[in-house]
């Protein structure tokens, strides 16, 4: 989410078999998500918020920790984890990713 050129990353690059996520309500204004990221080259921390809004817009069937876990990994598919924004709102994937909503809102594998 730097707005540079984005690179699909090709299949079995897959950098996010160890993504752990836990969310914290905040009441009204939603969840705080601490998003750990493991990789070949380190761990890496996020802190992604997610409005009511969000959750309903993009996950609302699902918990809120598997919609930010499938939407770092559709982060993690698209650009290297050192490119992942440390504090974000769910909402800005949308904004650098336009193809996002479809994507996460469809069938969960």
């Amino acid at each position: 989410m730097t707005g540079r050129a984005r690179h699909v990353r090709e299949p079995g690059d897959d950098r996010s078999a160890g993504i752990g996520v836990r969310a914290e309500p905040t009441g009204p204004s939603g969840w705080v998500c601490t998003v750990t990221v493991a990789g070949p080259r380190g761990r890496r921390r996020h802190l992604v918020r997610v409005s009511p809004g969000e959750r309903a817009r993009y996950g609302p069937h699902t918990s809120v920790e598997e919609l930010v876990r499938r939407s770092v990994e559709f982060l993690l598919a698209r650009e290297a984890p050192s490119a992942i924004l440390a504090t974000f709102d769910l909402g800005a994937i949308q904004r650098y990713f336009p193809e996002y909503e479809a994507e996460i809102r469809g069938p969960v594998e």
